[in-house]
């Protein structure tokens, strides 16, 4: 029997390769023993073509993080129901993200890693909330349609998408420093919270 040859990836399979080996590397290691070298071993590619996609190490752990926050966000949207009322995706999207921790741990583990040690030249954090903005745009649309259905508050959608993402990524923090934390009861709490201010009825 002769072996078959492997597949060719293409380029966009390729720099997901990549990515899925820093996520799993920076997870495992830590950010500053995640080297060019053990992730492209992780990869099974060679470090120049790491540098070839990504160009310099803090380039892909940005590029990391981005792609990181993607997929999680992607991951709570298709379990969703987005044809219910806008209360309840609020609500259910709540209660997928207080269980990420179980989910996807490691991707929120390299996230944390690479947004805390991440530095722009001068020193200051690389990642800010302006890496928020596509999910805060995917919010702000899910928000305007509660207001055009009459279920939510005539609020600023901006206003209200960064709030949810602040109250969330708290959540997610407190559920970390204390594992035995009961996430339904916070899930729920928080719901209750934030859709009493932007809610019209009960939420």
């Amino acid at each position: 029997m002769t072996e078959r040859p492997r597949r060719r990836l293409s380029e966009d399979q390729r720099r997901t390769q990549i990515l899925e080996a820093t996520v799993a590397t920076v997870a495992t290691l830590g950010y500053d023993q995640a080297s060019l070298a053990r992730i492209a071993e992780r990869a099974g590619v060679s470090k120049g073509l790491v540098s070839h996609y990504f160009g310099t190490r803090e380039d892909l752990m940005a590029e990391t993080a981005t792609a990181t926050v993607r997929t999680v966000r992607e991951a709570i949207g298709a379990a969703l129901d987005l044809t219910a009322p806008v209360p309840q995706v609020i609500r259910a999207a709540i209660h997928h993200a207080a269980r990420l921790h179980l989910t996807h741990r490691e991707a929120l583990t390299a996230l944390a890693q690479i947004t805390g040690n991440l530095r722009s030249p001068d020193g200051t954090r690389r990642l800010s909330l302006a890496d928020y903005e596509e999910t805060y745009r995917a919010q702000e649309a899910l928000f305007r349609r509660g207001q055009a259905e009459g279920s939510l508050r005539d609020l600023d959608p901006r206003l209200m998408a960064v709030t949810y993402q602040g109250a969330v990524d708290a959540m997610l923090g407190y559920a970390e420093a204390h594992p035995d934390t009961d996430l339904d009861h916070y899930a729920d709490t928080l719901a209750d919270l934030l859709l009493g201010g932007i809610a019209i009825g009960s939420g």
